[in-house]
Parts: structure tokens; sequence; C-alpha cells
């Protein structure tokens, strides 16, 4: 399996900044050897993350004139100061003088040249370290090393109070770098940490670079060429990969590409996180106490198997994971970690340094997720952001930040009128005897207050403004059916069947059964063809109530009836099911516990149990249960009689 990755640019024709090479993104471990060598940390303070680019295609090309001079590319246009290698540009990066007149263009202060700097640095020297009247101090002071030592130390000094009086900033997961090969001073190339060894300090990764880089090859690569682990375990889905680092050439359409190898692959997938209510069984169960249902058995054993399967694939790549540079796992929560890590001989170690975590979101554990995350990590990012703006963007930030804001106090609740407070207790009191499918009550309530029958809802709800939707959307024909024909006669009118709501639906479109759709049947019989228009909202023809009532109850008979039938045949069924205590009860007891198939054969019997008392009254359940004891007591009898 292979994965496109970042293609190599052609090389420059001439030292001066040039666009070809960032043409095509770059691969970290294939980098040309012209920007390699050229490669310039920048500092902290000049982060460019916010702008990140994950190629420079959309930057045109840049000419390079015929009469400039080669080494204009190489010079540095703050200090003034002309390069003839990109060694001594690089030197010159580093050196005191250039960042000492970066400090000054911060503070919006002119640079400063060389010679100027060196007679304020032995100023500074001579104020700190005091009077220079022995012949000692007087012979370090000549020495250039001991000068050298205290401009350092000067700086260093400086450096420390800065970061001490700023707020200490996040360290971001991509180290920036420049180079004078790139287009504009504004380019940078950002490379993410994660993806070097033993990377401890921002400067050390252009020396660290060159040793990681790779030769592409048109075989595929082997177990034994440098390769990374990556590994993401969450939701019972696991995926793992070992993809080597060293690229695979292939031409498609006469155009050379990189590939990325695979050389090893794993996923798996178990159900074994509580569908609609999130989070693993093992979770729940150290939460609230091991639940006894089929589905909790059958959780935990996919749980087990899970572990056991990853386990398994570990100690089988045990040599490529022991010969990984680096290994990139996400495993969030105490269940996934244990799986990987901390048990007897296990593979992985979690002090291990080569681990790593991925420094961007992932989604879910799969072998496409795997390959696009290796892809991100090794793409160089590009980023075009102009330095001295974001000088001025970072100091105005930390300067807002230090600034101390008021505190917001909340807001106050607006206070209710008396009309406003006694509609929300009209509209508490008859929701709450909705629920409990109280007809009458809603019906006198209405008429003891003086409400209307097409009462309004407060506050108010898109979905259902009215009494009538409501009962209507909560399948309650009864009160739906009294809200349309209990009105008193020449009093009040009957709730409005034509009202809309906010999508533009009435309350018999909101109705959730049949049983509630035929009761505005019933109305239409009733209150006359006169009373609304009823082919507007899509209701049948009139139904009387007789025809309702014999309607209702042929369903309830029919219902009881295919009730009685499944509880017979669960009844027939339970009656033949071997007794556990007198088949096996011995054995397992002697073996110290029930198999997985007797443990969720046990949890989907009861679970059958219970489903064939449900529906059934308080007097039925107790019968059922008298006759399975009388069972289970008869039983007993047997085995003790047989003895």
């Amino acid at each position: 399996m292979a994965a496109p990755l970042p293609q190599p640019a052609a090389p420059p024709a001439a030292p001066a900044p040039t666009n070809d090479l960032l043409k095509r993104p770059l691969y970290v471990f294939d980098l040309p050897s012209e920007i390699l060598t050229s490669l310039v940390v920048r500092g902290s303070g000049h982060d460019p993350a916010p702008t990140v680019s994950p190629s420079a295609e959309d930057a045109g090309p840049t000419e390079p004139s015929k009469e400039a001079d080669p080494t204009a590319g190489m010079s540095c246009t703050l200090c003034g100061v002309k390069s003839n290698t990109i060694q001594e540009q690089r030197l010159h990066a580093k050196s005191d003088v250039h960042r000492f007149n970066m400090k000054r263009k911060i503070r919006k202060q002119p640079p400063v040249s060389e010679a100027e700097f060196e007679k304020m640095m032995e100023g500074l020297s001579e104020s700190i370290s005091g009077s220079d009247s022995s012949s000692s101090d007087d012979d370090a002071s000549s020495d250039p090393l001991a000068v050298l030592l205290r401009k350092k130390a000067v700086l260093n000094a400086t450096d420390d109070k800065d970061e001490d009086s700023a707020p200490r900033r996040h360290r971001s997961p991509i180290v920036w770098l420049s180079s004078p090969l790139l287009p504009t001073a504004a380019t940078s190339l950002g490379i993410y940490r994660a993806i070097i060894p033993n990377l401890t300090e921002e400067n050390d990764i252009v020396s660290l670079l060159p040793k990681l880089q790779t030769q592409p090859t048109t075989t595929a690569p082997t177990t034994s060429s440098p390769h990374v682990f990556l590994c993401m375990i969450g939701g019972g889905h696991f995926a793992a990969a070992v993809i080597s680092i060293v690229p695979k050439l292939t031409k498609r359409s006469g155009v050379v590409e990189r590939e990325a190898v695979v050389l090893a692959h794993k996923t798996f997938h178990r159900y074994t996180t509580r569908r609609k209510q999130g989070g693993s069984q093992a979770a729940n169960d150290a939460a609230k106490g091991a639940a006894h249902s089929a589905g909790s058995s059958l959780r935990r054993y996919n749980e087990a198997a899970l572990t056991a399967d990853i386990r398994a694939v570990l100690s089988g790549w045990k040599e490529m994971l022991d010969s990984s540079i680096l290994l990139f796992i996400r495993a969030t929560g105490t269940n996934n970690r244990r799986t990987l890590f901390g048990y007897d001989n296990a593979v992985l170690k979690s002090s291990d340094p080569r681990i790593r975590g991925f420094p961007f979101s992932t989604r879910r554990a799969t072998q496409s997720e795997l390959l696009r995350c290796f892809v991100e990590l090794t793409r160089v990012k590009v980023s075009h952001v102009d330095e001295a703006a974001l000088l001025v963007a970072s100091a105005a930030q930390t300067s807002a930040s230090t600034t101390s804001t008021p505190a917001k106090t909340p807001a106050a609740k607006p206070k209710l009128s008396k009309e406003e407070t006694l509609q929300l207790q009209h509209t508490t009191t008859l929701t709450t005897l909705l629920r409990r499918s109280k007809a009458p009550a809603i019906v006198t309530y209405l008429n003891s207050n003086k409400l209307p029958f097409t009462y309004y809802l407060n506050p108010s709800n898109h979905h259902t403004p009215t009494l009538l939707h409501l009962a209507a959307s909560q399948s309650n024909p009864m009160v739906v059916l009294a809200l349309l024909t209990k009105a008193p006669n020449g009093n009040k009118e009957p709730a409005d069947p034509l009202i809309r709501n906010a999508a533009g639906k009435t309350a018999y479109d909101l109705a959730g059964d049949k049983s509630t759709r035929e009761v505005f049947r019933v109305a239409r019989q009733e209150l006359g063809e006169a009373m609304f228009d009823w082919d507007s909202m899509g209701v049948g023809s009139p139904l009387s109530r007789k025809e309702y009532d014999a309607a209702v109850e042929h369903e309830k008979v029919a219902k009881e009836a295919e009730e009685k039938e499944r509880r017979e045949k669960e009844t027939t069924r339970l009656r033949n099911m071997p007794d556990a205590s007198s088949s096996g009860g011995s054995s397992a007891a002697g073996k110290g516990g029930m198999s997985l198939h007797e443990v969720l054969g046990t949890n989907a019997a009861t679970a059958a149990r219970e489903e064939a008392t449900k529906g059934l009254s308080e007097e039925a359940k107790r019968r059922l249960e008298r006759e399975r004891r009388a069972r289970a007591a008869e039983e007993r009898m047997k085995r003790l009689s047989g003895k």
C-alpha cells in the first residue's frame, strides 16, 4: 500500500531567490540540498504559524534580474552586511550583533554597526564588572575570548529579563525556518517538531535535518529501512501501521512521483461503546457498577478480545517497533492506554522517548487516516508573512493581554410582569396534565380559568405553539378529542386545528400515530364540515364516535391476543429450558466461573423473561413469577427424591 508524498522540486538555476523550489510540496526526509544547506531558524518571536498554507503554488513566480548582484540574496538588509557564501550568512544570522539589531528593530530603534556594537558591549561589561584597577582584570579584558564571553553573558541576561517580564507563550508544534533561496524574506518553511528525533532546541533542527535525509528508491523498501510506527485506538476502533520514510519513485503519466510505502498495517473494530450513551463498558462499570445485561456482557467480551488482538499485533511487530525511529500514538483514556502499556512483556513502554502524539486533530482510527497523518507530518509547511507586521502584532497582543479587563457582571434576569407570570403558571399546569393524559382535568382547568381552547403556550415553541399541537405531537388522542369537541356550546370556540407552526404544519401533521389521526375524523363528524376546512389539513372522511370506539376496541383485542400468544410461547420455551443449577452448576463451580457462552445465555434468558413480562399488569407478573418458582421447587423435589 502506498500513499502520495510531497513531490520533489526542481533545483534552482541560480542562487538567487526563486519560486521553483516551492512549485511542489517539500518532503522532510528528502529536501533539496540547496535549501538544506541554507536553512536558518527564525526567532521564536517571529512565528508565522497563523497563516500556514500547505503549498506555495499561489505565490506568483519572480524572475531574477540578469543584472542583479549574485550576492544580493546573501546580504543582511537589517545590519547592512554582505556575505560571500551561505556559511558566512548563516554565521552572521547567529551573531550577537544581528540579534541585538533585531531587538532594536522591535523597539523601533535604528540598527548599529558591528564597531558600534563592540563599543557598547565593552561599556556594558565595564559597568558590570566594576573597576579595572588590577592588572589581571586588564589582561582579561584584553583577551578576545573573555570579551566574547562577556558579550554573551550580557545578551543572555537581557534575554532572561525579557522572557521573565513577558508572558510565557505556548510553544508552537512547528519550527519555522528561513532561507535566502526562498522567493521573499517573508517566506518561511515549517517542520513539525514531533517528526524530528532527539530535537531538544529549535536551533538543533538545522544540524539534525541533514542526518535524516534519505535517497528515494525505485524498489519497495524493506523493514530494514528507516521507518516510523503510527497507532490510533478509541471507541472500539484500532489502526496501526509501519511506514518507511524512504520514498518510492513511481512514474505516472510521464511524471515521476514519490510514494510512501506501508511495510505493515492492521485495523480492528469491535462493539465496545454503549449505543446512544457513549463511553466504554469498562468506564461505565467503574462509575456505576457492573451491569448484568446481554449487551454489557457482549461489550466486556469485545473489550477483552480487542485488547488481546492489539497486543498480539504489537508482539508480532516487535522487531519493527524496536527499530522504528519514532512512535506516533493516539490513545486517550485510561483503558486505551492500559491496552498498549503496562502489562506483562509489553512491547511499548510509556517512558520511551521515541513516543510522540499527533500535533493536530485526528479523526476515527482507520488506515486512510494514518496515511493522511503521515503525509501531514512529513510535508513541509510554507507561509508568507511579513516579519515586521508580525512583530507589531505580537507586541500589540502582549500589551493587550497585560492590561486588566474588568470582570463582566452577569446580566440580571428580566423581571416578568404579573400577566406573564400567570401565563407561565397556566402553561406549566396544562403541560403537566397533558403528560398525565388528564383530558377532563384539562377541560375543567380551561373553563375555570376562562382560557381559550386554542391556548398558546408561554414560553412559545416554534414546533408546538398551541396546546393542540403539543397534544398531537405527543400522540395523546383523548386530549386532542377533548380540545376539539368539549368546548361549551355558545361560550367558547373549540381549539383551532388550522393554526400552523413555524414550519407550516398543523396539529394533524404532527400526530404521531393512527389513533391520534383518527380522532380528527371524529371531530369532523361531530363539528360538521362548515366549522373548519378539514380537507386543507388532509383529514380523512368523517368517522362516528361508535365506529372509532369499535376500531379501538378491535385493535386492543388483537394486541391482547397477540400478546397472549407470545406469552404462551415464551412460557413454553422457559419450561423446556434446562435448569442451570441442576445441569451444570457443579461443573461451573469446579471451574471457578462460567464461560462466555453460559454468561451470554444466562443474560439472554434474563432479558427474554423481562421482555415476556413487559406490558403485563402487576397481578399477571406475580402469577407468572409464582409459576416459575413452583417449577423450580418441583425440580428440586425431583432431585431430592432421585438421591
